[in-house]
């Protein structure tokens, strides 16, 4: 009696395996098939003129406070205008242009910020604007490049060089009818090169606020109208 009642157990929990799979199988099948269909690959984008896209980018500053942090603070408002060839890199150009008033320190007493944008550091109303602009673009690898150009500040103007990465982009789709490029970069300099020596700490310690800024972008551009929105618009 004891055998038969396990054995049918086990053919039961063998049934009842075979019908979970089978469910789970048709679930899965029915997702699938309802799934939207993947993306289709994108062509390269097109030569041209492109603009910043100001939702997608972000330009912040890093600098050594006494040696026991490294501050972070950013840029909020600049604009940049770049001429780009996926084929031809090394012969784009790019001029972008910061708003000094625009730079965010949260958290930071009037007294610091007071200090940052008065005229022992930015100045921001003698000088209101931060401008780069590219002279010469250097390829280092298939989608890595340095970025060779001038920068005016607190009106200075001295070399500065940029090493970025392109990561692509595309030619448009429905939902964004303009191409679209994408790249991030990387950069250092002294700001005391450029007249801002006030609070630099004296060689051989770290109390004060460090000479060398490190500066990160991130950017999206927007280019020229997909060729099918184009027509449609004639």
């Amino acid at each position: 009696m004891n055998n038969t009642i396990r054995t049918a157990s086990r053919r039961l929990a063998a049934s009842s395996v075979a019908i979970l799979l089978g469910a789970y199988c048709a679930m899965s099948h029915a997702a699938d098939s309802s799934a939207p269909p993947a993306m289709p690959p994108m062509t390269a984008p097109p030569a041209g003129v492109y603009q910043i896209d100001k939702a997608h980018a972000s330009l912040q500053l890093r600098v050594s406070h006494m040696g026991f942090s490294t501050y972070t603070t950013r840029f909020s408002r600049f604009d940049a205008t770049l001429t780009f060839d996926p084929n031809n890199i090394p012969a784009s150009k790019l001029v972008a242009t910061v708003d000094t008033a625009s730079l965010e320190m949260d958290a930071a007493p009037k007294m610091c910020t007071d200090i940052v944008k008065g005229p022992q550091f930015l100045d921001t109303k003698k000088f209101p604007k931060i401008v780069f602009r590219s002279e010469k673009i250097r390829m280092t690898g298939a989608k890595s490049f340095e970025i060779s150009g001038t920068l005016d500040l607190h009106g200075v103007t001295r070399p500065l060089i940029l090493t970025g990465t392109y990561n692509g982009g595309y030619p448009g789709m429905s939902m964004d009818p303009h191409a679209r490029i994408g790249f991030s970069a990387h950069g250092a300099f002294k700001r005391s090169d450029f007249g801002m020596g006030y609070g630099v700490p004296a060689p051989g310690t770290t109390m004060g606020v460090g000479d060398l800024i490190d500066v990160s972008i991130e950017a999206e551009f927007s280019g020229p109208p997909l060729a099918t929105a184009a027509g449609k618009s004639h």
